[in-house]
């Protein structure tokens, strides 16, 4: 027993602490009972979660005992047959108020919800804390045609570039192709996105021509959701960059077609630069206002004339508008450029490559708001190739040959958000991500291909038929 020292030279005896939790003795009987009662509460949470399947089993079972098996039957018949009368008649209401919402559910049940907690914890989005696991709640799963969106709640301290960075290992543990994530309007919840079916797989054929085109959402290919996908031209400047064969081509004449009907009325002037010989876009002169290959120089003169136009026509709309709408007489002006590269690092004489970074830069930082818009396309990403990259809102991705590219192009992040340029297979051609500024997530397009059949027709169909004046007029420099 030890010994306490109250009074100095005196040792009182204590005895030790009694630290023995008490033990309360429960009836069998009161556990059998508890436990009944835990199991019929997860029964009934059960039966509510997945009404779905629990609500016709009960009526069934009501059916059968009330009116018998024939009865029953026959109203499983007339479900059917109402079913597929629903199909025939209006399939795309029955596909998105029928059929998807139950494919929802049971890919829910059968292949997430089964594997939730264990593939969370492979994929490092799972936690422990004070020993309880933390595992992020599977919300909603929404199916379509090509893929499944999961709504998901984040654990606290979890951002959707955790769940972008992981979507790869999720798709390949759910057995599914590819996955990609974005954010929604709430800061607690994320969207994974995994493709079951490529809409992307098969070429996609020339878009319709509108007459007047909309310069807010220009039709250029499709989207891997399958719907049309509308490029944003007005007050933006875009880049497309890709290895040889990604497609290039392809995104440009997509672009110059959804423009065709405001060149054949004089809303819209294409300026075409190829210093590749002519040899990409040639074929579609008599939609040009401008047509410049071969010459550096010739070339660095049209950029110059197109900074003039611009610095002109800023001067007329000061004060008076901050935005240009395209008339007849003061049309919008697009700079198309088949390979930038060409024009900012190969060219060997100094001064001409200086002059065309000049007027570039210039057209790039001022010439969105009056109207004046550059589409350029390159091979090589690299900043001494393109130093003003940044300049450019709307950026494409087609295949590129390493993943740091991916970035140089998209912006830093963009392959971990799902912009995986690098493993786009050389034969599907035209297949690319787009980035948009202030969008985090890139949209995955397949771009509309022409023949050269297409374009010469294309030419011939809308070609410029307005009148111009000397000031305009048309000119071909070699």
């Amino acid at each position: 027993m030890p010994l306490i020292n109250i009074i100095p030279g005196e040792k009182i005896p204590v005895a030790p602490m009694n630290v023995r939790l008490p033990a309360w003795r429960i009836p069998g009987w009161l556990l059998v009972f508890w436990w009944l009662a835990r199991g019929l509460f997860r029964l009934t949470v059960l039966a509510v979660r997945y009404w779905w399947l629990t609500a016709p089993a009960v009526f069934a079972l009501w059916l059968r005992a009330e009116y018998g098996g024939l009865v029953l039957v026959g109203v499983v018949l007339a479900v059917v047959a109402g079913c597929a009368g629903w199909w025939r008649w209006h399939p795309s209401s029955w596909l998105r108020f029928g059929w998807y919402p139950l494919v929802s559910r049971v890919r829910a049940l059968v292949v997430y919800r089964r594997r939730w907690a264990s593939v969370m914890a492979t994929c490092g989005l799972a936690t422990a804390f004070a020993g309880d696991r933390y595992v992020p709640q599977l919300l909603k799963v929404r199916c379509d045609r090509y893929g499944d969106e999961l709504t998901v709640r984040m654990l606290p301290g979890q951002i959707p570039d955790d769940w972008g960075q992981a979507a790869e290992r999720l798709a390949y543990a759910f057995r599914l192709q590819q996955g990609q994530a974005r954010s929604t309007g709430r800061p607690d919840r994320v969207v994974v996105r995994f493709m079951r079916r490529d809409p992307l797989a098969g070429v996609v054929a020339p878009l319709p021509v509108a007459e007047v085109p909309d310069l807010g959402g220009l039709p250029l290919g499709v989207r891997e959701d399958g719907q049309a996908y509308r490029l944003r031209l007005a007050g933006s400047h875009v880049l497309i960059a890709g290895a040889t064969n990604s497609g290039k081509g392809s995104v440009l004449w997509s672009l110059i077609r959804s423009l065709a009907g405001g060149i054949r009325s004089g809303l819209v002037e294409l300026w075409a630069f190829d210093p590749k010989g002519g040899m990409e876009l040639a074929a579609g002169v008599p939609l040009f206002a401008r047509f410049v290959y071969d010459d550096p120089d010739g070339m660095a003169g049209v950029l110059e004339e197109a900074v003039k136009r611009m610095r002109l026509r800023a001067a007329r709309l000061r004060g008076v508008t901050r935005q240009h709408v395209p008339t007849v007489e003061e049309p919008l002006i697009v700079l198309v450029v088949d390979e930038l590269a060409a024009l900012t690092a190969y060219i060997t004489d100094r001064k001409v490559r200086d002059r065309i970074k000049e007027s570039l830069g210039l057209l790039l930082s001022q010439g969105r708001a009056v109207g004046v818009h550059v589409v350029a396309a390159l091979q090589d990403p690299r900043k001494d190739v393109l130093p003003f990259r940044d300049l450019f809102p709307t950026r494409i991705g087609l295949r590129l040959t390493e993943a740091e590219q991916v970035d140089m192009v998209l912006g830093d992040g963009a392959r971990e958000r799902g912009a995986l340029c690098d493993r786009i297979s050389e034969s599907s051609p035209g297949i690319g991500f787009v980035v948009l500024d202030g969008v985090r997530e890139p949209v995955r397009v397949r771009f509309s291909y022409l023949t050269d059949d297409d374009i010469r027709q294309l030419g011939r169909d809308f070609r410029r038929l307005c009148d111009i004046d000397a000031r305009d007029e048309q000119e071909v420099t070699r």
